[in-house]
């Protein structure tokens, strides 16, 4: 709500006061790591660059982009953690690693003053969720590798909210606790909230009952699939929010306020954030309603640091004022542009799909899988997908051409959508897995 913040000088700081901060903070991290990450040091002398030649924060695009295949190479070829590490392995006090959902898990190591900077993003970010001191808050997510486990623990109780580390594979122990406990906030992923309330409804019991009155949710576009929200909403009783993070960046970067406008950049003093055009990689300005792939820089990393590094995170943009009175733009994540499936020319996101079938429930139970015969991102039309029925008793056949119908009609591309019996497909409590690719089974 108005005037509840965290950090109010930041969040609340005019653009032009807060790229100050970042210019300076830009140049300190640049000289950084041109003396100390021999990554960036063969990278930027290969692209021909000279220190002089970057002035200023205005200069950023000179600099090459990162992409994660580097990364992984790098730690491949130069044990422990690459040689994109900028600080000494002694000084490390932790190695978290990514999940592998798109190749080989990287890890990421952290310093005393990286995990100060991690805790100050990731509380910001939930308290932007509106998570307060007053709350008791179930962790229904990863605790081990993943960066959205003990950073998540660690912001959530700076705020002064009590947690409780419960994490995935315990849906038993999740519904144990919250009728002792009477917690009022569920962390979870969207496809775990989906997953947990059919856990809880064939137990005889009605999701409303746990007590949740927040979600907060994260690790994939599920949040901000309007039919998932909904369903989850309606499940629980319950107001949803989303975060989103990056593990080569931090846990949580945006957040969204109770407006629920898009999420909230809420890493303003430790991040620069660009726009870029996907294909060609030219710079697109953040204006109202843009659209493009997400380019991380750190300006405050001792371990680990990335330059322009790729999230392939395409998402939409918007610098209109919120209500809430935080400055940092909003976005909303489209889909990961690696996912991404081209019929006849037409960008089809997995997570639009998903929102077309969940849209159909009852009739539906929302799950769904995308079958690729052959290596995307080109498919060719009809695209086979394999959905869930709910066993209403009506005519399939009927309900097959209606989803099909509203796929060509919003989405703009033909779908052969076969219809399967419901709990037939995979559930999961982490990432839902929306693609099967049939070509790596033969």
């Amino acid at each position: 709500m108005p005037g509840e913040y965290l950090n109010e000088y930041i969040e609340t700081m005019p653009q032009q006061n807060l790229r100050a901060i970042q210019n300076e903070k830009f140049l300190k991290q640049l000289d950084y790591v041109w003396r100390n990450s021999p990554f960036y040091q063969e990278k930027f002398g290969r692209s021909g660059l000279e220190r002089g030649d970057i002035k200023s924060i205005d200069d950023l695009a000179k600099l090459p982009f990162t992409e994660k295949d580097e990364l992984r190479k790098s730690q491949e070829e130069h044990l422990p953690l690459g040689n994109h590490l900028a600080a000494q392995v002694r000084d490390l006090i932790r190695i978290h690693s990514s999940s592998g959902t798109t190749g080989i898990p990287t890890f990421v190591g952290i310093t005393k003053h990286d995990r100060k900077v991690w805790n100050d993003i990731t509380s910001r970010s939930f308290f932007t969720q509106g998570i307060r001191d007053t709350d008791i808050v179930i962790h229904a997510v990863g605790l081990t590798f993943f960066v959205g486990g003990i950073p998540v623990k660690d912001g959530i109780e700076s705020i002064g909210s009590a947690f409780v580390p419960i994490g995935t594979g315990m849906s038993d122990r999740v519904v144990a606790t919250a009728k002792r406990l009477h917690p009022n906030v569920l962390h979870c992923t969207p496809s775990y909230g989906l997953y947990f309330s059919e856990y809880v409804r064939k137990r005889g019991m009605d999701p409303s009952e746990l007590g949740f009155k927040k979600i907060t949710v994260g690790a994939e576009p599920g949040g901000s699939v309007p039919s998932i929200r909904k369903k989850i909403e309606s499940e629980f009783g319950a107001v949803v929010t989303e975060g989103l993070g990056n593990s080569d960046a931090a846990p949580v970067i945006f957040s969204e306020c109770p407006y629920q406008k898009g999420m909230h950049f809420c890493a303003q003093e430790y991040i620069i954030c660009e726009l870029i055009d996907p294909d060609t990689g030219s710079v697109i300005e953040m204006t109202e309603d843009a659209e493009g792939e997400l380019v991380y820089t750190l300006i405050d990393r001792q371990a680990c640091p990335v330059m322009r590094f790729r999230t392939h995170d395409r998402v939409r943009v918007w610098v209109s004022p919120c209500e809430c009175g935080r400055t940092s733009f909003r976005l909303r994540c489209l889909g990961r542009t690696d996912d991404m499936l081209i019929v006849l020319g037409v960008n089809v996101f997995p997570a639009a799909v998903k929102d077309i079938i969940t849209s159909f429930s009852p009739r539906t139970t929302g799950e769904m899988v995308i079958l690729l015969d052959e290596p995307g991102p080109a498919a060719v039309p009809p695209v086979k997908i394999q959905a869930e029925h709910a066993n209403t008793g009506e005519d399939l056949d009927l309900l097959k051409q209606e989803i099909e119908k509203t796929l060509r009609e919003k989405l703009v591309f033909r779908a052969d959508v076969q219809l399967v019996e419901p709990g037939s497909l995979p559930r999961y409590e982490m990432k839902s897995k929306l693609i099967r690719k049939l070509y790596e089974e033969r």
